[in-house]
């Protein structure tokens, strides 16, 4: 990654932003074929925090997406989003930095 501050704390909140989205989705493919379970603390405190943080994040692009068979593919298009954002910043704002 490119040396620049700015550059670095772009790439590890999105990269942080990453970690969290596929946490999540896995997460609620282990409750949803019941490996794990909701009432363990853990799970629970994991899975509402994960909620909380993404949630906001994928509503917009799933009132626009639908569900196909079942399966929502909102975290896999916001992981898109979110790479392409990240290039995007670090391609058209990094060089202007002095």
């Amino acid at each position: 990654m490119h040396g620049s501050p700015f550059a670095w704390l772009i790439s590890t909140a999105i990269n942080l932003l990453f970690w969290i989205i596929l946490i999540n989705a896995i997460l609620s493919w282990l409750i949803a074929f019941n490996v794990v379970n909701t009432r363990n603390q853990l799970v629970a405190t994991i899975w509402d925090l994960t909620n909380r943080l993404i949630n906001p994040l994928l509503r917009p692009i799933r009132s626009v997406l639908p569900t196909f068979n079942g399966v929502d593919l909102s975290p896999l298009v916001l992981l898109i989003l979110l790479q392409f954002v990240e290039r995007l910043l670090i391609a058209y704002v990094y060089p202007l930095l002095p």
